[in-house]
């Protein structure tokens, strides 16, 4: 299976591309130049992720990903909630790096889970996994470093448990760690052992190759639509939208701290069009969502830039040791915070955390008696 880019049909696409260029142009330039940019850009990490798993046909709720993030879970996390953070963490990551660094093959294979565990110099960190029962039991301790009496009749049964959970350990070791795709074996259950990742990634890749050269826009919508129509990657579609954005990142249409959040403009495009068979219809849907995402950027900074102004006014006559600068920045950072969430950020007790919200005059976002948490409007 190859993507054909011999009958693009360019004449429809060079007007929504142009505009598409120059949303992200001033978007780009506006959050350079501002004050709630970093927030901003924290924020729009939140809702694209959870854009993202819409997109795909999840619902996963802002507040639960925010909570789920600060460790703060409310309720067990769901499997769309895990998913969720998964490209909250992977959209960190691409920004944290630098540009083109997702694009790379090195990149591919980390955000694909296949990197090193440890450090970035590639070094793989494996547990040890051939020891002797007795020696595992000794790695774990005995409580008071008291030695086990032979006497005691459940000594016996306790060094087995204790071997057991050692043994269980190292398993749950060995699975957290990522290996390389070449020795990784893949559950029949879980993964189609026909589809060949690796060959369908560098046939999107030789796409990529192809449209080197061409508009960053033009560049990033064929690069998204190859993705989709060659099926990458069975578990992760999402990383191609994300692979979309750092397109235009490396293109230099954004800057470096700047990964469009191409999942909350695709979200507001029907999925007809995002899904139709024409391919003309689907790379201007995705230009257009690609626009309607710069348009709510737009929107979203001007509503942050005018709440902290707002909240700025309370800062009138307080004390130059007040924690209300710390909490403002917090919650233009975060789209809701909690009083634990305020209570480990400012280094206060969770009471203390609750008056400073409270002086803040923030929205109370959730209705509940418990576990309440707030945002600004």
């Amino acid at each position: 299976m190859r993507y054909d880019l011999s009958k693009l049909h360019l004449q429809t696409l060079l007007r929504p591309i142009s505009d598409a260029g120059s949303a992200l142009s001033r978007l780009d330039e506006r959050i350079a130049r501002s004050t709630v940019g970093a927030g901003w850009i924290e924020r729009m990490h939140f809702a694209d992720a959870c854009a993202s798993l819409w997109i795909d046909g999840e619902l996963v709720h802002l507040e639960d990903l925010v909570l789920h993030d600060a460790g703060a879970d409310i309720r067990a996390p769901t499997h769309e909630l895990t998913i969720a953070r998964d490209v909250l963490r992977t959209r960190r990551r691409i920004a944290a790096q630098p540009s083109g660094w997702a694009l790379s093959p090195d990149g591919l294979r980390r955000l694909r889970g296949e990197g090193s565990r440890g450090d970035e110099t590639g070094e793989v960190v494996t547990p040890e996994f051939d020891q002797p029962p007795d020696i595992a039991v000794d790695a774990i301790g005995r409580g008071e470093g008291a030695e086990l009496d032979a006497s005691d009749p459940l000594a016996a049964e306790l060094a087995a448990i204790d071997a057991v959970l050692a043994r269980s350990d190292a398993a749950i070791a060995e699975a957290k760690t990522p290996r390389r795709g070449a020795g990784r074996e893949k559950e029949s259950l879980v993964y189609d052992l026909d589809w060949d990742e690796d060959e369908r990634l560098e046939e999107w890749r030789a796409v990529l190759m192809e449209t080197d050269g061409l508009p960053s826009v033009l560049q990033a919508i064929i690069a998204l639509d190859a993705w989709n129509d060659l099926q990458v990657l069975q578990h992760a579609p999402w990383l191609g939208r994300l692979l979309a954005a750092e397109t235009l990142r490396h293109a230099g249409l954004t800057t470096a701290a700047h990964l469009t959040t191409v999942n909350a403009g695709l979200k507001s495009i029907p999925v007809e069009r995002r899904r139709h068979r024409g391919r003309d219809t689907r790379l201007l849907a995705i230009v257009h969502g690609i626009i309607a995402a710069a348009e709510l950027g737009l929107k979203e900074h001007d509503r942050l830039a005018l709440a902290k102004q707002m909240m700025e006014r309370r800062l009138v006559g307080r004390r130059s040791s007040s924690n209300l600068p710390g909490l403002i920045e917090l919650v233009i950072a975060r789209p809701l915070v909690s009083a634990g969430m305020v209570a480990e950020t400012l280094k206060v007790t969770p009471r203390a955390a609750l008056r400073i919200v409270e002086e803040l005059g923030l929205r109370e976002m959730t209705g509940r008696g418990r576990f309440r948490a707030w945002g600004v409007l």
